[in-house]
């Protein structure tokens, strides 16, 4: 029975040590451009001595000459090696494979072809692939496969790499339009006593030195409240929160937020603001605000369609939110509409699904959701023209939520009762409803300015910017998960169909 190809290739790293060419023994190389820099201005670099890094990722021999693509970062490009240039070092190349890293130094031509190429003066290893790639012709396309192995997809699949440069610049851009509007970047804690900010299942874990548990935060919100008090008046944090919820195309246990709060603003301050960023956003990275996600036309030019909550639920299906008094009321328009909702939800609940049933998939083009009833908005301010209604909206793009925004609640005693309101459900066995906030509301005490709020979901801005169909297709290592402990990795065959 012939060697497996990991044993081959471990083979081969032990002749290039033999031969005085560890190839793990190299700590840096001198690279001066990468492959676009070369393919894009030829014309410049013509003639000239270059020194590239990258993978090999094709190979052709012909006699005592050889053909490789090398890939950096930026592209891949042609490398031509002649014996009678490289003399002995020539046949280091017999212990060569697909996927090992080299660095190479040599001239810009173009061969008779017209192929831009390097002529190899010298080379060296720089790390050896003891693993097959996944095969070139086939690729891998697993989508389990690709989320568990990035690193693999990212080498075979370039559209991929080209999402996440892309998200790269989204978040280059939200941060120099946030500055440039005043706001200041920090950084609150992950960690908490208390998971509050919104409705979530937080995960749980342990701090040993304190002897006391802790969770991981569900949103930033109160913590950056704090920040107002504390006399900044623009702050914005983009980071990780948690919840401990079901996995979908539209949802990951831990996923990135952006949360900003600007004081002596409102909620049309803040829809100002998220019109503007996502308009320049979208022009800034299609030099259009016109764009299609998944066929879907979409066009971004302001202002966004206005839509009120309650008004479009009366006018599609005959409901009137405040006749719908109580939780059994709720359950049974759910069921009288064939929306299923876990029993144990209450009231609010019952009627949040049955909103983000009727009227959220209808919301295609970006519209502002706005006037959302105070019982499912326990952190905004009464609208002034209706009490039982809130200064919120939220931002819906393809028929999903890509922001949330309110007018922020800063008197401490209408926000105790509201929190009052929720430990009510919290006893009743609703385990999303966060615990009362003693230290928040001894904060708001000290007086928080008129406050415009926004949160905005990442993740799935990148999905609408990429045409990206889930979730985990814009989170480079989404959570999975283990693999069977029965498998090993060398039961990873990609060159399989």
């Amino acid at each position: 029975m012939g060697m497996d190809p990991r044993s081959i290739r471990v083979e081969k790293r032990e002749k290039l040590k033999a031969l005085g060419n560890d190839p793990f023994a190299a700590t840096s190389y001198p690279v001066s451009l990468h492959s676009r820099d070369i393919m894009v201005n030829f014309e410049k670099w013509e003639g000239q001595d270059v020194s590239l890094a990258g993978r090999v990722v094709a190979i052709r021999r012909h006699g005592r000459a050889l053909f490789l693509d090398l890939r950096d970062q930026e592209g891949r490009i042609q490398c031509h090696f002649r014996e009678d240039i490289l003399t002995s070092a020539f046949d280091l190349l017999d212990w060569l494979d697909l996927g090992d890293l080299m660095g190479v130094r040599g001239r810009v031509f173009k061969t008779r072809r017209g192929e831009i190429t390097v002529e190899v003066q010298e080379f060296k290893y720089l790390a050896k692939s003891l693993r097959d790639l996944p095969d070139k012709r086939h690729g891998l396309r697993d989508v389990d496969l690709r989320y568990r192995y990035r690193y693999l997809d990212l080498l075979s699949n370039p559209e991929v790499a080209e999402v996440f440069r892309t998200r790269s610049a989204i978040l280059g851009y939200i941060r120099n339009f946030l500055q440039g509007r005043g706001f200041m970047e920090v950084e609150t804690p992950v960690l908490l006593p208390l998971a509050g900010g919104t409705e979530a299942k937080p995960f749980q874990t342990y701090h040993n030195a304190l002897d006391m548990p802790l969770y991981l935060r569900i949103a930033m919100e109160l913590h950056l409240k704090r920040l107002l008090v504390g006399g900044f008046e623009r702050v914005y944090e983009i980071g990780r929160v948690f919840r401990n919820e079901g996995i979908s195309t539209r949802h990951n246990p831990e996923f990135t937020m952006l949360e900003l709060y600007q004081a002596y603003t409102d909620y049309h301050g803040m829809m100002e603001l998220v019109e503007s960023l996502i308009s320049g956003l979208v022009q800034h990275l299609f030099g259009s605000l016109a764009i299609t996600y998944q066929g879907q036309p979409l066009d971004f030019t302001p202002p966004y369609a206005r839509v009120d909550m309650v008004e479009t639920l009366r006018a599609a299906t005959g409901i009137v939110w405040q006749d719908v008094r109580t939780t059994e009321d709720a359950h049974n328009l759910a069921k009288s509409l064939g929306i299923k909702v876990d029993p144990k939800f209450e009231r609010a609940q019952v009627m949040d699904k049955i909103i983000g049933q009727i009227i959220e998939p209808g919301l295609v083009q970006p519209t502002f959701l706005w006037h959302h009833p105070v019982d499912i908005s326990p952190l905004a301010k009464r609208d002034q023209r209706n009490p039982l209604l809130t200064e919120r909206f939220e931002l819906f793009v393809a028929g999903r939520e890509v922001a949330n925004a309110f007018s922020e609640l800063n008197d401490p005693l209408e926000q105790r009762e509201r929190f009052q309101f929720q430990q009510e459900q919290r006893r009743a066995g609703n385990d999303e409803v966060p615990p009362l906030d003693e230290d928040f509301l001894f904060a708001l005490e000290h007086a928080m300015p008129p406050t415009g709020g926004l949160g905005v979901g990442i993740d799935r801005l990148v999905m609408l910017l990429t045409d990206s169909p889930s979730i985990r297709d814009v989170i480079l290592f989404p959570t999975m998960r283990p693999l069977d402990p029965e498998l090993s990795f060398a039961d990873a065959e990609w060159n399989k169909e």
